[in-house]
């Protein structure tokens, strides 16, 4: 019996469906392993209110980051809640819906081959899925972005009013999801109008930019770099080494160490060699050589900022600028000159990848602080109907409250009657960790969560503690936070 060969569409694509599958697979069967981490949390918790109104103001007092993101997630929980799943979807759809995305841009740089080992170090890649499963602005960054740099290609390629006007409407839209987009959009928009012939065509699309520019400007005035002042706590040659950390093995990875970092770069480095030894055509050089310099300036411009006194270079922000980076390496490893030798570096690369994902949801010592586990064992009271307060870190604050709803923060200088006491941080813990925190208080329970500790104390009797007492009582050396029971908090 004969079988009828596939129609040449689907022996076409095939490819880049196996690989949007993949993405699909790890983005999506794990989507609910990990906790909520602050950050996640304080959405839901802070910022997304009843009214759209308020949660735009509420960006504007909290966030530091433009505000496209809140509202598309505003409009979504109307529809689906506030559950973890619920908010982190949107995001994994975003990553999910990159990987077609960088096939395209791969396609328009150098070809199919190029196509195909992009497309699919973006689907594995364990920063990507990261920030796929992660309810916050840089999925949809790296979407939009990604979007931006196709149609600038194509806008390159063939520059009529209607491509060049793609150009300028995904470009603000990244502008309008996050700050460092302007990183990116700016060298987009200079490569399209270097030829003079084109300024008269590029302008209106060029203003429009331009005037979505400036509309963000008195924003980004009132959030002035509002909650950054980690950044400056973290030394900038830490930050440096972090850069191709985060690229290689994920925003998680830095506990597998250098050596394991090394093993992910040699496939990549020894298929960069072998498409430079065997002489790539001028389409795939020039293509590799344009994506790899939109990530350099991506890059090197926030860090020459950083050293210059404007300082807001987290590695984090730069996740947009390793689009064009996997587009450029995708170029190289799909050099058609480079042959089986180049075919195996990619499949090489692309497991290397896959790899550090798949590990991320074996090793707890890759996971977000499971705050999740902390809040379930904290869930029943040591004593049904007595009043209690959680001291905390303030990382650990939002994602209580989301949890553990309703909490609220205690107000500077109150005073509580309380018959529980629950301390919560993680290691390493100061001195005195476990002694109870007032007299009458006796230790009832010591839970570790992968590194997260809780002690519980209870008393008899309801006993009045102060604020501070309980602030000074956070057992990990950070930034405390006092919550008691009360309104403004989410349920999960």
């Amino acid at each position: 019996m004969a079988f009828e060969a596939p129609p040449k569409s689907l022996a076409r694509w095939w490819p880049l469906l196996a690989v949007t599958v993949i993405a699909a697979a790890l983005r999506l069967s794990t989507l609910d392993l990990q906790s909520f981490w602050y950050d996640e949390a304080f959405t839901p918790v802070h910022v997304l209110h009843a009214s759209l109104g308020v949660t735009l103001s509420s960006v504007a007092h909290t966030e530091n980051t433009p505000p496209l993101w809140y509202v598309l997630i505003w409009l979504w929980s109307r529809l689906f809640g506030t559950g973890m799943v619920a908010l982190r979807l949107p995001s994994a759809l975003a990553g999910i819906a990159t990987v077609p995305v960088a096939w395209a841009i791969g396609a328009e740089l150098a070809g199919r081959r190029a196509a195909l080992a992009t497309a699919a170090l973006v689907a594995v890649n364990p920063l990507f899925v990261w920030y796929s499963q992660e309810a916050r602005a840089y999925a949809l960054f790296v979407l939009v972005t990604a979007v931006a740099l196709l149609c600038c290609l194509r806008a390159e390629r063939e520059p009529t009013p209607r491509r060049l006007g793609a150009f300028a409407a995904s470009a603000a839209l990244a502008l309008l999801t996050h700050y460092f987009a302007v990183f990116l959009v700016v060298p987009m928009a200079l490569w399209l109008i270097r030829r003079r012939e084109r300024l008269r065509a590029a302008a209106p699309a060029m203003a429009a930019l331009a005037a979505v520019a400036l509309a963000l400007l008195p924003l980004v005035a009132e959030q002035a770099g509002r909650g950054t002042q980690w950044i400056g706590a973290w030394a900038l040659s830490s930050r440096l080494a972090a850069i191709p950390q985060y690229y290689l093995t994920g925003y998680s990875g830095a506990p597998l160490g250098h050596g394991v970092e090394l093993l992910v770069a040699l496939p990549i480095l020894a298929g960069i060699a072998i498409a430079v030894w065997c002489r790539l055509d001028p389409r795939e050089r020039d293509g590799a050589a344009l994506a790899l310099a939109l990530a350099a300036f991506a890059v090197v411009v926030p860090i020459v900022l950083a050293l210059a006194g404007a300082d807001y270079l987290a590695p984090r922000n730069l996740v947009a600028a390793m689009l064009p980076l996997t587009a450029g390496v995708g170029a190289l490893l799909g050099a058609r000159r480079a042959g089986r030798a180049g075919v195996a570096a990619a499949a090489l690369s692309v497991a290397a990848f896959a790899a550090v994902s798949i590990d991320v949801n074996l090793d707890t010592r890759l996971q977000r602080a499971n705050w999740r586990a902390v809040a379930h064992a904290l869930a029943p009271p040591l004593r049904a109907g007595g009043a209690r307060a959680i001291t905390t870190v303030e990382l650990g604050s939002a994602p209580l409250e989301y949890y553990l709803a309703p909490l609220r923060n205690l107000r500077e200088g109150a005073r509580i009657s309380v018959s529980e006491i629950d301390e919560t941080g993680y290691v390493p813990l100061r001195a005195g960790a476990g002694r109870p925190p007032a007299p009458g208080f006796h230790l009832r329970a010591r839970l570790d969560f992968d590194g997260l500790i809780s002690y519980r104390f209870a008393s008899s009797t309801p006993r009045t503690v102060t604020e501070a007492r309980l602030r000074r009582r956070v057992i990990t050396a950070a930034r405390p936070e006092v919550l008691v029971p009360g309104r403004g908090g989410t349920s999960g």
